[in-house]
């Protein structure tokens, strides 16, 4: 399972990706000023420069709080939402298509301070959806992440189930 955690808890693996690249800061920045994720309260922390990780921050304050003061379960889901596909379409490159096909959110306990969760795919991961997709049309995958309070506890996780499927190359 993917986890997150800034401190971070000492079950977490090594960190797999690298630093980020001026591409990758620019990304994040992307993310951070656009409209859409900005609304979302989340914050990209970091983006590895071959994709393999990002993390991002989500604050409790008046835009991400519910109506009981904990972290609304709406932001916790549309921060964590665009990261998986976007990876996943960043390291297979331009010859696959990429797409969200459902995801689930399980409510361990009320978010009540400033959430982080960490992405991470593994490259075999990557090389093996493109071994698959040689002997079929498409593959489902399922990744999950964390979100965790500052403790070291989990408020959330959520489940992606991903679509890769070969580019058809229209003449």
């Amino acid at each position: 399972m993917v986890t997150s955690g800034s401190p971070s808890p000492p079950t977490l693996p090594a960190l797999v990706g690298t630093a980020e690249s001026w591409r990758t800061r620019l990304m994040r920045w992307g993310f951070n000023l656009h409209p859409t994720y900005w609304s979302t309260g989340g914050r990209v922390t970091y983006i590895a420069a071959d994709w393999s990780e990002v993390r991002i921050r989500l604050g409790l304050h008046w835009r991400t709080g519910n109506y009981v003061g904990t972290m609304f379960g709406g932001a916790m889901y549309s921060a964590v939402d665009p990261f998986y596909m976007i990876m996943l379409i960043k390291q297979l490159g331009p010859e696959y298509v990429v797409w969200d096909k459902a995801a689930t959110i399980r409510f361990r306990q009320p978010g009540r301070s400033t959430l982080t969760a960490r992405f991470l795919i593994d490259p075999a991961v990557v090389e093996a959806i493109r071994a698959e997709l040689t002997r079929a049309p498409k593959v489902d995958r399922v990744f999950a992440v964390e979100l965790i309070d500052p403790e070291g506890s989990v408020c959330a996780v959520v489940e992606k189930t991903v679509n890769v499927k070969r580019r058809i190359e229209r003449l």
